[in-house]
């Protein structure tokens, strides 16, 4: 077996794993309100992290203005309450205009 196929493999079972984790320990693990708070919390900031990086790079460097504000006007869409659909229209709208015009 590759080494390639062996990591697939690895992670593979790590994944079922953290997914069986969940419903084998509901009910018997008691998690404190305070640790609850921090999860919830770092969640949050696990997902900003995530959209940070993938709006505002590409390859490493800074993806140009016109990705940025495509997310922002997706997000304040979003906080806005705007369904689904109309929410990612809107920012790949928004970032095709600002390309078509020049922004990068």
């Amino acid at each position: 077996m590759s080494g390639t196929a062996l990591m697939v493999l690895v992670l593979a079972v790590g994944t079922y794993a953290f997914r069986l984790v969940g419903p084998v320990l509901h009910g018997r693990v008691e998690l404190p309100d305070r640790v609850r708070v921090l999860l919830s919390a770092g969640a949050v900031v696990l997902l900003v992290a995530l959209l940070a990086t993938g709006a505002l790079t590409e390859g490493g460097e800074f993806a140009g203005w016109a990705r940025p504000a495509g997310v922002a006007v997706g997000g304040v869409l979003a906080w806005r309450r705007a369904p689904f659909v109309v929410v990612v229209l809107g920012a790949a709208a928004a970032t095709a205009v600002l390309r078509a015009a020049g922004v990068q």
